[in-house]
Order: structure tokens, then C-alpha cells, then sequence
């Protein structure tokens, strides 16, 4: 938990703080001074003997004790100044603002990894280097404009980034979304966005705390940190927007196995979200109409009532719901009669209900009231509502701030005219509303909202598993690829059904099976990573005969090393693949299987653990998933033993951690059985 001293300080030294407000060290002495801090604040500054009304101390050694120092002198003084406050003035709280750490050189991750063991050991909290600081409450320990207005009620904002965290805030003030903490966490060199989720956590108050965080991160340290308090706070009510940004590869590096070429560093992070609940966004201005959407009441249902008296608008915003999974319900029968009798000639009421240029604000009063109390099939309503600057438009607004304010079904405000009716949007947010501008980004922004799935506890099922005999077989493994029969027996020891197989490494091998094999059968080649771009798979080998020609042929494949043998077997090829990356949990993909594998890409993911609740979604998210289930007179497979089977390997992958990668290309399925035919597993150690 952060200390209290950080984030609750009764008294703050500013060491580089002056009369210059356009330095760090100014403004942040202004800020504090602007926005009322409620404690003692010091200035260090060696040439001043005043900074903007204070006394100016000049050697950090003659101030008293203090709980909070926000740092902004150059990196190079920096080391002296900790251990000073650590040794002798009892400061538990620091912000340091300087870059030149661990972001430009090993000399200045040194330095940084000297500052953080003094901090350590003292029991303090340290935000930075490298960031703009924080704001709270309690004061606003920042360096930057502007200063939002706080609402208990507002969203959490934690970002990586310094400049980013003030872009947002700058975008966000034309909207009316309030804040109610913002954190910037920096080079995170000791509190990263991990330890600031599991703070709000452990700190979360369902009356006071906000139920809104937003996330800008640039790297995520400690992945099962974040999983676990994200969760946890997802769980206890709050709703997480998130932006990961650095996801692309500078290269792709040589893949050793399907699940390898399509489980890039990006995959992961999905993985990772979709296991906590949390709704992904790529850019600022998605993640503020998110925030502005959570900060509102959330329907119960996903019908939408459009009212407008712009069509253009309201067509643009009707494609983009309907096309990621919300309803525009038609609105028929004599409600829909009555109120439109009501507008002006024109006006339709199908849902878009467009009550034309001309419009007036008693009658969208009459039209919500419609919506709210009239139609039983409607959830929520979307007003879009611009001005072509013929004449003010406050009467509309101040309806919608009414109808917002006392209306069950929530109502979101798309007020467009950002030039012709700036005066009106600003009075408008000036009373706790939101405000957004653009339908096209609220739309894609609220059906995000509507379609995130919330965590849930994972009931892995119970099966007996002989998790001690895995472990030993897992010890003694050497790194790299195991062998196929020891890969298949770890399949057989989580109930995974295996088709029968045979090796042969020489001929007189292949005679011995000869005789007793169920032909027809199938040949691969053991040793190249891909079989079948190296023609080293043969099928239905019918007869002896055809068994040694076949042999020979794939025994001269470079690297081969033996030669499998298995019983020829017909149904539909799937896919399920595993892999890890550094210290995240594994993930699991499923799909179809064969070449279509990476050639299609319709492949579903999950991070482990997997329940069979869990792995069903997985399966019926695929495109595929109706040619699974059966179509056009086709037998589909057995989906409740494909979810089950991908249940299974999650839990493998809980006993034995050390499997890096592994393939299952293909399982053969159909309406009875499904067994893995092909597998792969790398181990590190």
C-alpha cells in the first residue's frame, strides 16, 4: 500500500521550488498554493530567501521534518537530497519529477535503484522519476495545467505517461468528465500502475471511492499483480477502461510453432484483459467517452432509443450499434401513433426517432418521456442534438439536464455543435453533465461498455489428477522440445484422449509393427518443427508394402530422426494451442486446426485458469463455431468435450509451469469423440 505520507501528507517541502511558474518547481508551488493546501509548505532553494510568499530555505539539512517532498532539481542532485529526508527529516513521501534514470542510460538506472533502496528502507513511498506527480483530495502535487475539477463521483486516471495523463485532462475538460485521483506513475521505479490498482483496492470504500478508473500504461511489471487487483476491483463494482500502449514487435522473430506465430507480446495483454474484465481502448478520446459513459447510469438492457433532429447523425450512430451487437427497437402500436401527432409534420418515430431541424425543446421533453415511461421495449435513449446557430439552444439543454437528472433509463447527451453552441455545451457541463460530440465515438465507446464481460470466479473442475506424478516427469525434463511419446502421456495424465501411435527409428522397427498394424494408416516424419512443409506427412497408407516406400522416403528428410505411425482417422481438424511470456500466466488458444490455423486466424484466447464455463465462450466466439455446432445437414463435433478438453490443459499448464509452448494440430472431432493426433510441448526451465 502506499504510505500515507504520499498520498495524505500534513506537510509538503518543495526542493527547487520558485517564483518562476513556468518551471516544476513554480508551478507546482503554485498549484498547491492555488488549490488551498491544507498542511505546511517549505521551499528549498539556494539563491531565494522568499518563493512566492513562503520562506526560502536554503540547504534541504535546515528544514524541519516533513512528510511529503516533491523533488524538482536536476537528476544529478537528487541522491543527496534522499538521503538527507530519509536520514534526518522522516519523510516518508516522494515525487521526483527529473528525468535522466532508468529511461535514458545504465548509469541513471543505477542511480534510480540507489534512490529506491534508501526509500525502501525506510518504509517509504516513492512516485517517479520521470512523472508529473499526482492529485488528490488532499492537494494537487503536480507541476502541470490544468487542474481538474474533483468529484468523488469522477473517474481514477493512472497513467504511465506524464504528457499523457495532461492530454487527456485537457480533452476531457470539454466534455465534463470530472476526476477524482490522477497518478502518474513514471519510470514506476518503485510504484508502478500495479501497486497503485492494488492501493485503490485495499483502500476501496464503496460509498466514498470512485467506480471508474482509466488506465494509459506503457508496461505492466508484474502481470498477476495487476490481474489480481483489477479484478478485485472490478468485482467490488468499479468498471476499468484501459489503453496498453508498445504492443507491436520490432521484428517477428522465427516462430517455432503455430501457437508461436500468432501469440505475439499484444496477445497477451488481450489475454489479460478479457481475464479481468477490463474494456480495451486505443486512443485518448476513446477512453474519455468511455469514462463519460461508466460515470452515467448503465442500462439494463441493450435497446436503444435514438431521438434527433439531425437524420445524417443519427443514421451514422444507428450502423455503429447495431453493428456491434446493440438493438434499435422499432417502435410500433398506439404510443408510437399518439406521439406523433404530437411533431411537426415530417417527423418520424420508427426508432431513429427524428423530430426534425425544426424541433422544439418541449417537444424532445415529450419524446423522453415517451421513452421512459411509454415504451417498454426501450433501455436507454441517445439524444443528438446540435444547433445550426440560428438561435440558443438552452431550452434543449436544460430538458436534457432535467430528464438526465430524474429519469430511471439512462439518457446520453451527443451535443455536436462544439462552434455554434459553445456557450450552451458549456453551461450544460457547468451541471455535472457529460457531454460528447461525436456519435460515431460514442457509439463504439457504449457498445464496448454493453458487451464487456465481467470476471468470474474459475470452478476448474475436480478431475483426479496425479499431480505428483506429472511434477516427476516434468523435473527431469531437459529444456526444449520433449519427446512425442512423453508429450502425449502428459496429455493422458489430465484425461486428454491421445490417438494410438507408433515409432520406428529403423527398418527392422517398421517390420515388427508391420504385421500388427490397423491399417489404413498415417506416416509423419519426427524431427523438422514443421511436418508439412516438408511433405513429411503420408496418408492412408494402405498395406505393407506401401509402409516401407513411405519410410524410406521420410527417413531422408533432413533431421528426421523416426518415423510416427497412427491409425488413419476422419472428423473435423481443431486446433488448441498454449504458450507463455515472461511472467505472464499462460495463454490458450483454440481454433480450427490443420493449415488453417495461421492461414485464417479465427482463433479465440484465454489465460488460465480455464474453466469449462470459460472455454465454452471461447469456442462459441469463433467464426467458426456454426460448422462446429453443425450445418447444412453436417454433424457437428462434440462441443462439451472440445470445451472440456481445453479446461484439461489449463489445468497442465497450472501443474507445470515450465511449459513454454505447446500444440495440439489437430484434434479430430466429430459428433462422438475427439483425440489429439499431433503434439508438440517445449519446455524452459
Amino acid at each position: 500500500m502506499l504510505h500515507k505520507k504520499l498520498t495524505q501528507p500534513k506537510s509538503i517541502v518543495i526542493v527547487g521550488g520558485s517564483d518562476n511558474i513556468h518551471s516544476p518547481g513554480g508551478r507546482v508551488l503554485k498549484n498547491l498554493i492555488d488549490h488551498k493546501f491544507n498542511g505546511d509548505l517549505f521551499v528549498v532553494n539556494p539563491k531565494k530567501t522568499l518563493v512566492q510568499g513562503l520562506k526560502s530555505y536554503q540547504n534541504i539539512s535546515e528544514i524541519p521534518e516533513v512528510d511529503l517532498a516533491i523533488i524538482a532539481i536536476s537528476a544529478d542532485y537528487i541522491l543527496e537530497t534522499i538521503k538527507v529526508l530519509t536520514a534526518h527529516k522522516n519523510t516518508k513521501g516522494f515525487i521526483i519529477y527529473a528525468a535522466g534514470f532508468s529511461e535514458k542510460n545504465k548509469e541513471g538506472a543505477a542511480l534510480e535503484r540507489e534512490i529506491v533502496s534508501l526509500i525502501d528502507k525506510v518504509g517509504g513511498s516513492l512516485l517517479g522519476p520521470n512523472n508529473i506527480g499526482l492529485i488528490n483530495e488532499h492537494y494537487t502535487g503536480v507541476f502541470t495545467t490544468p487542474i481538474p475539477k474533483l468529484n468523488k463521483k469522477g473517474v481514477d486516471l493512472f497513467s504511465g505517461s506524464g504528457a499523457t495523463a495532461v492530454f487527456i485532462l485537457e480533452a476531457a475538460q470539454s466534455t465534463g468528465l470530472t476526476f477524482s485521483n490522477v497518478y502518474s506513475v513514471g519510470n514506476s521505479a518503485q510504484i508502478g500502475i500495479e501497486e497503485v490498482l492494488a492501493h485503490f483496492d485495499e483502500t476501496f470504500n464503496e460509498k466514498k471511492s470512485s467506480k471508474v478508473k482509466l488506465l494509459y500504461i506503457e508496461s505492466i511489471k508484474n502481470p498477476s499483480k495487476f490481474l489480481k487487483h483489477t479484478r478485485s476491483l472490478i468485482k467490488k463494482g468499479c468498471h476499468i477502461a484501459a489503453i496498453k500502449a508498445g504492443n507491436s514487435e520490432a521484428g517477428n522473430r522465427a516462430a517455432s510453432s503455430h501457437t508461436g506465430a500468432m501469440a505475439g507480446a499484444d496477445v497477451f495483454v488481450e489475454a489479460l484483459f478479457k481475464k479481468a474484465g477490463i474494456i480495451r481502448c486505443y486512443g485518448r478520446n476513446e477512453l474519455i467517452a468511455l469514462g463519460g459513459i461508466l460515470t452515467q447510469k448503465i442500462a439494463k438492457g441493450k435497446n436503444i432509443a435514438i431521438i434527433t433532429h439531425a437524420g445524417g447523425p443519427a443514421v451514422m450512430l444507428t450502423d455503429v450499434l447495431s453493428k456491434n451487437g446493440l438493438i434499435i427497437p422499432k417502435l410500433e402500436g398506439q404510443y408510437r401513433e399518439t406521439l406523433l401527432s404530437e411533431l411537426y409534420d415530417g417527423s418520424s418515430v420508427a426508432n431513429p426517432i427524428d423530430f426534425l431541424a425544426t424541433g422544439t425543446a418541449a417537444q424532445l421533453e415529450t419524446i423522453i418521456d415517451y421513452c421512459e415511461t411509454k415504451f417498454d421495449n426501450i433501455d436507454a435513449m441517445a439524444v443528438i442534438f446540435g444547433s445550426p446557430g440560428l438561435s440558443p439552444v438552452y431550452d434543449a439543454y436544460e430538458v436534457l439536464n432535467r430528464k438526465i437528472k430524474t429519469c430511471i433509463k439512462p439518457i446520453y447527451a451527443i451535443l455536436p455543435s462544439v462552434v455554434n453552441a459553445t456557450n450552451e455545451i458549456a453551461d450544460f457541463i457547468s451541471k455535472d453533465n457529460i457531454a460528447f460530440s461525436d456519435e460515431v465515438l460514442f457509439g463504439k465507446a457504449l457498445t464496448k461498455v454493453y458487451n464487456a464481460v465481467k470476471p468470474e470466479i474459475n470452478n476448474i473442475s475436480s478431475t483426479i489428477i496425479d499431480v505428483n506424478y506429472i511434477r516427476k516427469i516434468i523435473d527431469v525434463l531437459p529444456k526444449g522440445y520433449i519427446p512425442t511419446a512423453t508429450a502425449n502421456n502428459l496429455l493422458k495424465l489430465v484425461g486428454i484422449n491421445v490417438v494410438t501411435q507408433f515409432e520406428a527409428k529403423n527398418k527392422s522397427e517398421l517390420l515388427k509393427l508391420a504385421k500388427s498394424l490397423p491399417y489404413p494408416v498415417v506416416q509423419k516424419v519426427i524431427g523438422p518443427l514443421h511436418k508439412s512443409d516438408v511433405e513429411g506427412v503420408i496418408l492412408n497408407v494402405k498395406n505393407k508394402e506401401e509402409l516401407i516406400i513411405n519410410f524410406n522416403k521420410l527417413m531422408q528428410i533432413d533431421e528426421a530422426t523416426s518415423v510416427i505411425i497412427q491409425p488413419m482417422k476422419k472428423g473435423t481438424e481443431l486446433f488448441i494451442g498454449a504458450k507463455k511470456e515472461n511472467k505472464y500466466p499462460h495463454i490458450i488458444m483454440c481454433g480450427l486446426g490443420g493449415i488453417f490455423v495461421e492461414i485464417l486466424k479465427d482463433v479465440t484466447i484465454g489465460m488460465i485458469p480455464v474453466s469449462e464455463k470459460d472455454s465454452l465462450h471461447m469456442i462459441t466466439q469463433l467464426k467458426a463455431y456454426p460448422i462446429l455446432k453443425g450445418i447444412r445437414g453436417q454433424k457437428g463435433i462434440d462441443i462439451e468435450a472440445f470445451s472440456k478438453i481445453i479446461s484439461k490443459l489449463s489445468t497442465l499448464l497450472e501443474i507445470a509451469p515450465e511449459i513454454a509452448e505447446l500444440d495440439i494440430n489437430p484434434l479430430l472431432a466429430t459428433s462422438d469423440e475427439i483425440v489429439a493426433v499431433d503434439v508438440r510441448i517445449r519446455i524452459e526451465k
